[in-house]
């Protein structure tokens, strides 16, 4: 005997009375009931008009109607109900029922059984009634119920948390990820013990000519890298990328991963950095990614008052805790068709999320990623965050775009990087284990086909501008450097045929050399003794025309390396950095303490992500700390070191970032 009305569920008791205005739109509605201003909705549906986006997510996300009056509307036009999770918790009996990954990409979840029929909890209606018939084939008669984005994506982490955390540390294939890179194995043991063996008998048997072998490995992989350096500047001074339109003709989901850990001097800055972005909000949604337990990181995001389109992803703990399985966690959990990644600290361009969708319109669908250009706000700090920015205006806009040009797999950067979501879904996201998931991904995106593309739009990030914090960032890229190649060469005839001669080629140049640069540096400062008038150690066994060429060798490859700092910074809006290209050659030799410190940790820790802290150093046209600080609300000046007590407002730092930003952006559109 079915129930009586008195003793059914509270969130279903009002459906019977929804029937008479099933046919009315949600506008009419929203309007009738007083929810939405006329005003409000009819930019409402411009907007929706004008992006495509659903009439419902123009509201919320521009701010013009609450979540909570546009759900109401929502269960009146289609004659559901509103879900009241107080009153009616999730049915536990139910859980996993569905796969939370095909509950998330459909914002619905089975929450309880009524009458015999599986009650639907979904925050997108068109999204339930596009899989109804399959959820039918699956759990019998169903019904649809409204509820709360959040609450629909809590439910799920509760239920599924650390079963979705577990895919995201083991989503890429075993064969194609790091994670066993702490596991010795009997091989390993075997090749190790022999190749050190060797080593230490031919030191203490001929050391001379031990170390001979050295300097000849190093000055062997510095002609190479050189050779690749000038091949890289010469193919992207002639071969810029077509012009990118600054307005796509069509507005596709955006979603942008921030990874935050430990983040409480810079996340409200984010937030205020992010909101400039000119992007459709109704087409945009950005996941700032927590981990369970980082409260600091949340007390500062709760202070920043998120817009609609702006929530916080929670990634349950695990047996790691790394930017890329935070990013394959969140994946989870974004809707866009396009997925971006930025950092704590980015300040990207204000149209830049335009210019990204507009490439991927032009570009055909091999075109996969694109990289966009990092750049510096504070690169006159110190002489640090000065060949800081030198180099990265070296990597982004000459060596980068010039690889590119070439044809070879490019290994990306962290940030301003954005994919196609259905390449990244083929090619199984990040490897959680690996510490420049970044790197890794560029490779393997190739060796799936995929292409990428430089953009010429530019991110602005804080420099690292400290002695010890350089080298320890330095070693996480050099340690993710050399497991990635270690992986990838596991079978290095799968590699050749995946990618073909010349793009393997491109691998053992771009990656090899870049190891043996910084491991084999101290061989190289030897021939700076020949520059003073002191003797090579090695002139009585090499003969003298082979030392006069590598004297040679050794100076022409400095000047390449000049050559190409002066042409990157002469495509910046940084040309007073000219003066300190020379210095460049005192710069490096502290990559050599990074790569020894990366070694050790690959044999030690090889998953150890070395934290970056950010929020150290102003933009270089903003005052000094205790200059004109503005008082809080109770009349006391905030305390330093916080970035934001450091300005003069908050709308100071936001007019000084779209200043730097154009200024940028007009030197970035011929950067290429």
């Amino acid at each position: 005997m079915p129930e009586s009305r008195s003793e059914m569920p509270q969130f279903l008791r009002a459906s019977s009375s929804f029937g008479p205005y099933k046919d009315r739109t949600l506008s009419r509605l929203m309007l009738d009931k007083g929810t939405a201003s006329a005003k409000d909705m009819l930019a409402a549906i411009g907007d929706a008009h004008q992006t495509g986006a659903p009439l419902e997510r123009a509201l919320v996300h521009n701010g013009l109607a609450h979540d909570r009056d546009v759900r109401e509307a929502l269960s009146i036009q289609f004659g559901a109900s509103v879900l009241d999770p107080a009153q009616t918790p999730a049915d536990a009996k139910l859980t996993g029922i569905l796969d939370p990954e095909f509950c998330l990409r459909h914002s619905l979840v089975p929450w309880c059984r009524d009458h015999g029929k599986t009650v639907i909890a979904c925050a997108r209606p068109d999204a339930f009634l596009a899989v109804r018939n399959r959820l039918v084939k699956t759990l019998g008669p169903v019904r649809m119920v409204i509820a709360a984005e959040q609450v629909i994506q809590h439910t799920i982490t509760q239920q599924h948390g650390p079963r979705l955390a577990h895919r995201a540390e083991t989503w890429v294939r075993r064969e194609d990820s790091c994670r066993d890179m702490n596991q010795i194995t009997r091989l390993r043991a075997v090749i190790a013990v022999a190749a050190a063996g060797a080593s230490l008998m031919l030191l203490a048997m001929a050391p001379d000519l031990f170390l001979l072998g050295i300097v000849c490995l190093a000055l062997t992989s510095l002609f190479f890298a050189q050779l690749l350096k000038g091949a890289a500047l010469t193919a992207g001074h002639f071969n810029r990328p077509p012009p990118v339109a600054p307005q796509p003709n069509n507005f596709p989901m955006v979603s942008l991963l921030v990874p935050l850990l430990h983040e409480n001097d810079i996340a409200g800055t984010l937030v205020r950095r992010l909101g400039q972005l000119t992007y459709p909000k109704s087409c945009l949604e950005a996941l700032l990614i927590l981990e369970a337990g980082d409260e600091q990181t949340r007390a500062a995001l709760g202070m920043a008052h998120l817009p609609p389109w702006m929530r916080v992803v929670e990634v349950p703990p695990g047996s790691i805790t790394t930017k890329p399985r935070a990013l394959n966690y969140a994946y989870r959990f974004c809707q866009g068709e396009v997925i971006g990644i930025y950092d704590a600290e980015d300040a990207p361009a204000e149209d830049q999320i335009e210019r990204i969708v507009a490439r991927f319109e032009q570009a055909p669908k091999t075109v996969a990623c694109l990289q966009g250009m990092l750049d510096f706000y504070n690169p006159r700090a110190n002489w640090l965050s000065r060949c800081f920015t030198i180099e990265y205006a070296t990597w982004f806009r000459v060596l980068l775009p010039g690889l590119a040009k070439l044809g070879f797999a490019i290994p990306l950067g962290g940030t301003t990087v954005f994919f196609r979501r259905e390449a990244l879904q083929h090619v199984r996201g990040w490897d959680a284990h690996n510490v420049t998931e970044d790197a890794d991904l560029g490779l393997r995106l190739a060796r799936y086909g995929y292409k990428t593309e430089v953009v010429a739009t530019v991110t602005h990030e804080e420099a690292n501008n400290r002695a010890w914090p350089w080298v320890r960032q330095r070693s996480r890229w050099l340690k993710g450097y050399i497991i990635t190649y270690l992986v990838h060469m596991r079978r290095p005839w799968a590699l050749w045929r995946e990618l073909g001669a010349w793009r393997f080629l491109g691998v053992q140049q771009i990656f090899l050399t870049a190891i043996l640069q910084f491991t084999l540096a101290p061989a190289l400062w030897s021939f700076w003794l020949i520059m003073v008038n002191v003797s090579h150690p090695f002139a009585t066994w090499l003969p003298e025309w082979a030392l006069t060429i590598s004297v040679v060798l050794f100076l022409s490859c400095e000047l390449i390396a000049m050559l190409a700092a002066f042409a990157a910074v002469a495509h910046t809006p940084h040309i007073g950095l000219m003066v300190w290209v020379p210095t460049m050659m005192l710069y490096f030799p502290l990559g050599v303490a990074a790569v020894y410190k990366a070694i050790w940790e690959i044999v030690a820790r090889p998953f150890y992500w070395d934290k970056t802290r950010h929020g150290r150093s102003l933009p270089d046209d903003l005052p000094p700390a205790g200059k004109n600080a503005v008082p809080d609300k109770t009349g006391v000046v905030p305390p330093t070191p916080m970035l934001e007590a450091r300005v003069q407002s908050a709308s100071d730092m936001e007019s000084s970032f779209k200043r730097v930003t154009k200024a940028t952006e007009m030197w970035s559109r011929n950067a290429l």
